[in-house]
């Protein structure tokens, strides 16, 4: 089955009209001096088919009228108007001259109309090609030939996976049963040009079946995406430098609490030194409490150790890295990294962390700064509050559609209704002195772990943030 559309008028060779009109004087001379009992005559009809091949409508029209007042002289100057079975061949073959002239009419006009609908396909810039189910082209149209080179000819008849070498995103044959299932298949691949460059398009594809049902044939529709993944490229690279500038201004605003975390494991690393040479120095030595205290040494080691790699992973500037991770304790990591500043803020901190939670897939870090954000936005926000407790509480918990949700309310003044929509834009901030990128980096994360944040305004005061992400299926013990 041929799809390539025919042009508007199909270019034939000059020598057809004449093939054509010497045929008709054939034929015409055959009809008139010979006495064969046929209908010689019915030969007229291929040459009204050579012509609807070169001439327009109206031209059909007069070579028929012409061919059957070519029958009709034929007739009469042979048989003369005697009623006898010569008009009776007469009139089959001027009945047969018609009859081809309607059919090619009408073809010539299908003809017509579908050049045009493939002169619509040429207008679009998107690439249009159709192969049979042997992945053959078998239509290629001119934004094909713009974007990858080949022209029409040349890529016709070809395989157009190998002519493309296309690199699709899963097994050919997966892709192929899934169209023969569903009729339709869309997703990424990529095409190498013929300069040899790459390119990467959104691929559409759509299965063509006959009256049968039986498929024979596939449209394939592609966009050049190349340089809008280029551009979400740059796009995600720049928010990965912002969440890192902006973690690192957070960790300044916690440098006192950052101090107090490490200080406290190294005093007491100091003080049970102290105590470890004392009870070494006894007479004799107490070596059970000399151990005892070399165990508090290490332990004190190890947590100033961990204090430390959290820190350097907030402050690294690193690429995503997914990992299944329990929230509850990416929870417990910010929240000993705040809890002086609380301190400091005269606030209290409840959590209300729902135990036996499925992990999440996650980059720990990043996560880790969504929380820190809220819990800092929360703890600023009750920074004025005099009449009632300064009160931040954390909550984790199962969430509908397999997700789990964590929440950060605070006690403050709460949000404007009317800043409600635009609190994750970029820049947007109701802080005399912030930079209103937070929530947007906040907004930014959670999207890209497949999730969903958003603020609502509490019932008494204060707000609560929420946040979501899709929850792991739980790994067999």
């Amino acid at each position: 089955m041929n799809h390539e559309a025919p042009p508007a008028a199909a270019p034939t060779s000059p020598v057809v009209p004449v093939v054509a009109g010497a045929l008709a004087v054939g034929i015409f001379l055959v009809d008139t001096l010979t006495t064969l009992d046929i209908a010689i005559a019915v030969l007229y009809v291929v040459v009204v088919l050579l012509a609807a091949n070169v001439v327009s409508r109206r031209g059909v029209l007069l070579i028929s009228s012409g061919c059957m007042a070519l029958t009709v002289a034929s007739y009469l100057l042979s048989h003369g108007p005697s009623a006898d079975t010569a008009l009776v061949r007469c009139l089959v073959s001027i009945a047969a001259i018609g009859a081809t002239t309607f059919l090619a009419l009408k073809n010539q006009s299908a003809n017509v109309a579908l050049g045009g609908q493939a002169r619509l396909l040429d207008l679009t810039h998107d690439t249009i090609f159709v192969r049979d189910m042997n992945d053959c082209i078998t239509y290629w149209n001119r934004g094909a030939e713009e974007l990858y080179g080949w022209r029409r000819d040349e890529a016709i008849g070809k395989v157009s996976h190998q002519l493309m070498a296309t690199v699709f995103p899963a097994p050919l044959e997966d892709i192929k049963a899934g169209l023969l299932r569903v009729g339709r298949w869309e997703g990424d691949l990529i095409h190498t040009k013929r300069d040899g460059t790459r390119v990467i398009v959104s691929s559409r594809w759509s299965l063509q079946r006959d009256e049968r049902g039986r498929p024979v044939a596939v449209m394939e529709t592609n966009n050049d995406i190349t340089e809008r993944n280029r551009a979400q490229d740059a796009l995600r690279r720049i928010q990965a430098e912002l969440a890192h500038v902006n973690r690192v201004m957070t960790l300044g605003e916690l440098t006192a609490s950052i101090a107090h975390e490490v200080n406290q494991p190294l005093a007491g690393i100091v003080t049970n030194g102290g105590a470890c040479l004392r009870w070494l120095e006894r007479k004799p030595p107490e070596l059970d409490e000399a151990r005892a205290a070399l165990r508090s040494i290490i332990s004190d080691g190890m947590r100033a150790s961990e204090v430390i790699q959290r820190l350097r992973a907030l402050s690294k500037k690193t690429e995503l890295q997914k990992a299944r991770l329990d929230v509850n304790g990416v929870i417990d990591d910010v929240v000993r990294l705040v809890r002086r500043e609380l301190l400091e803020q005269l606030a209290s901190l409840r959590l209300e962390l729902a135990p036996g939670l499925p992990p999440v897939l996650g980059d720990r870090v990043q996560l880790q700064q969504v929380i820190l954000n809220l819990v800092m936005n929360g703890m600023e926000a009750m920074a004025d509050v005099t009449d009632r407790p300064r009160e931040l509480v954390i909550r984790s918990g199962r969430h509908e559609a397999a997700q789990v949700l964590i929440d950060i309310e605070d006690a403050g003044s709460g949000i404007d209704p009317k800043y409600l929509d635009r609190l994750f834009s970029a820049f947007f901030t109701t802080k005399p002195d912030g930079m209103g990128m937070g929530l947007s980096i906040s907004r930014s994360i959670i999207e890209a772990h497949g999730g969903r944040i958003w603020a609502t305004r509490n019932a008494a005061t204060g707000a609560t943030f929420h946040f979501t992400l899709p929850a792991q299926p739980q790994t067999a013990p």
